[in-house]
């Protein structure tokens, strides 16, 4: 019984590891089957059809405000920190926040370097592109602004940040959803983007969510219960 038991208890322990491997795998599955069959129709079809991007630029531009919620929630904490203040249910889940949106901004400039995908169209120092040059593909560790379109950087820090907030307040997992679907149709309507770099965006921001989670609840903040979901009150 006591051997079973480790047992069952050992496969708890790697459950998270395991699930993250068949997400890694579905993901590189959805990634080459989209740079294979939708990466360049869809960005064709926008560059001949979508006329008018305003709406969708004004969608795709939501991570961009946590740059400096980021900075804002880390002096707050810090000056709490400095008085030895404890910190709040709220503090606590805006500092994993922070953390999970600057270890995702890091990991995907790192990701764009090695991947070094070239962009559906041409927008920033006339970089090549499969619209204007029809240059379609990766160019490992070319670096350069012209050649990080994968994975996309606003999907993954938009990522983030809401898997903390989904397992923090999970009422608002509506709201959550509705707003990365915003920014990936953003993304994808303006010709940011193309779809596998949407894939790849969302799960390294969902992977660094998760995994600031699993860290400061397990680590930092254990025995104040901080990042347990929150109840409603009639489950309490």
């Amino acid at each position: 019984m006591d051997g079973r038991a480790q047992q069952i208890s050992a496969q708890r322990l790697s459950a998270p590891l395991r699930y993250w491997c068949v997400g890694l795998a579905v993901t590189a599955a959805g990634v080459i089957a989209s740079y294979l069959w939708l990466d360049e129709p869809i960005a064709s079809f926008v560059h001949r059809n979508v006329t008018n991007r305003t709406i969708f630029v004004w969608l795709h531009q939501l991570p961009l405000a946590f740059l400096l919620l980021s900075l804002l929630v880390f002096v707050w904490c810090g000056f709490w920190a400095l008085t030895n203040r404890p910190f709040s249910r709220v503090q606590s889940v805006g500092l994993a926040c922070s953390i999970s949106f600057v270890t995702a901004n890091f990991i995907t400039n790192q990701l764009k370097y090695a991947f070094g995908r070239t962009w559906p169209e041409t927008w920033i120092q006339n970089n090549p592109s499969l619209i204007q040059s029809g240059v379609f593909g990766f160019n490992p560790f070319h670096g350069g602004p012209g050649f990080a379109s994968f994975p996309s950087g606003h999907a993954a820090v938009l990522c983030a940040v809401i898997t903390v907030l989904w397992w923090t307040y999970p009422n608002l997992r509506p709201i959550y959803a509705v707003c990365v679907a915003a920014v990936a149709i953003g993304l994808i309507g303006a010709n940011y983007h193309f779809l596998s770099d949407i894939f790849g965006g969302v799960f390294v921001g969902v992977s660094v969510g998760y995994i600031t989670i699993k860290i400061l609840s397990g680590k930092l903040f254990s025995e104040s219960r901080l990042f347990e979901p929150s109840r409603s009150r009639d489950d309490r």
